[in-house]
């Protein structure tokens, strides 16, 4: 397996309704998750980038939450309809995307 150029994490945490922090599931996190598996598959983006589904990323109150690795670019409030820019413009074209990148204070 050759090693990405980059590697997307998606928040797919799950908690008890009602939780203090709430979760990205609760959020919708498993549409996002498949988004990104079926536009891999589709693309062919296997040999390039890598997916992974992950645990809590820390931000719960800005998800759905997306990383996206080597840069450590933390997205929040992603939507299904956000996994093709996301490609396009970060995975492939090298630019963040602005619009979806959680505030500077959350990530640190």
């Amino acid at each position: 397996m050759p090693k990405p150029k980059k590697h997307v994490l998606v928040c797919v945490q799950g908690r008890p309704p009602g939780h203090p922090r709430g979760s990205c599931q609760q959020k919708g996190c498993g549409e996002i998750h498949q988004a990104f598996l079926e536009a891999f598959q589709a693309r062919n983006l296997w040999n390039d980038f890598a997916v992974t589904n992950t645990g809590c990323l820390g931000p719960c109150m800005a998800g759905p939450s997306v990383l996206v690795y080597p840069e450590g670019v933390m997205y929040g409030g992603v939507t299904a309809a956000d996994v093709g820019a996301i490609i396009d413009e970060h995975l492939i074209g090298g630019t963040p995307v602005e619009r979806l990148k959680v505030p500077a204070e959350v990530w640190g």
